[in-house]
């Protein structure tokens, strides 16, 4: 018997959905198969790697390269990505805008990267605003919203809400003193603003493709804050319950709208939250072993039962 002729015999038996029977029976004539998501992958990373060996440099050699060498370099760099983009970009649009050229978006985020170290160098060196490293970040938060509005680019916006992060993070740290249940409020707090903000540009159709990248960011630095508030000594039941209610709402969210990701963040989460309460005052090493193996392999064959049947319905 043929490959295709096995697989239309697995088709026909619902072994294989007809979507993976196309995908195979194109890999076994084969046709061209699109490979665009695995080389975005690679240049992503390429660029990440290229900013960190570029990070490096500086720091290892600025010393020997002096200040104003280092300064051309970065500047040079940062200065041709963004006038790359300025001067490619569509006009813009409130609705979803395709890059107008192959390696547009790349560049743009390789700018966005030389910036930060950039601004980094000059604080260190220059000292412009000694032990206001809040302001740095506030002011690289609204620089890289403004661009990932202007250019349509998830990854800046992602970039954006990181660096807000960061504002908010330090600037909380001066008025808590490192205080963990304080942190996690403020914490809240922030996701509570950022998914307020999603919700609201939603609504006013501004680019409301960007609301995943909303919705991934709240979610996860909620469940983390919930998984601190878990794994605390007192005061962990409140935070239990609160961690369960938002796997029950992110797995609602990740069925009703076909996002696995949700789903994903709802078994992932809850299943460490669970962990830690079952486990809690248990050092019987061996046991506790034997409960990750167990547990884990059934975690992650159900997750990709789950990611099947996503794909199948997709």
């Amino acid at each position: 018997m043929t490959i295709l002729a096995r697989l239309d015999h697995w088709k026909a038996q619902g072994a294989i959905s007809p979507e993976q029977h196309a995908y195979l029976s194109s890999l076994s004539n084969r046709d061209l198969v699109s490979v665009f998501l695995e080389l975005n992958v690679l240049l992503y990373a390429g660029i990440l790697t290229f900013v960190a060996g570029l990070g490096w440099t500086v720091t290892t050699w600025s010393q020997q390269l002096g200040d104003i060498l280092v300064l051309t370099i970065l500047s040079t760099i940062l200065g041709a990505c963004f006038w790359y983009c300025f001067s490619r970009a569509s006009d813009w649009s409130p609705a979803e805008t395709p890059a107008p050229t192959a390696i547009f978006d790349y560049a743009l985020y390789l700018g966005s990267l030389v910036w930060c170290i950039e601004l980094t160098y000059l604080e260190k060196r220059l000292h412009l605003l000694p032990g206001q490293w809040d302001l740095y970040l506030l002011a690289t938060a609204v620089l890289f919203l403004f661009l990932a509005y202007r250019f349509d680019n998830r990854f800046v916006l992602s970039l954006a809400f990181s660096s807000l992060a960061g504002w908010f993070g330090l600037t909380v740290s001066h008025w808590t003193y490192n205080n963990d249940a304080a942190l996690r409020g403020y914490a809240l707090l922030y996701c509570l603003i950022v998914g307020s903000v999603g919700a609201l540009l939603q609504l006013r159709r501004l680019k409301p493709h960007f609301l995943g990248t909303y919705l991934n960011i709240v979610a996860n630095v909620s469940f983390w804050t919930f998984l601190s508030g878990v794994f605390s000594r007192h005061g962990y039941e409140l935070w239990f319950v609160a961690l369960l209610l938002a796997c029950g709402a992110s797995l609602l969210w990740g069925i009703t709208r076909r996002q696995f990701a949700f789903v994903a963040y709802s078994a992932v989460y809850g299943y460490i939250g669970v962990s830690s309460i079952l486990l809690r005052g248990l050092n019987d090493e061996i046991l506790v072993l034997f409960y990750f193996v167990i547990t884990g392999i059934g975690m992650l064959v159900a997750l990709v039962l789950i990611a099947r049947r996503f794909a199948r319905s997709a």
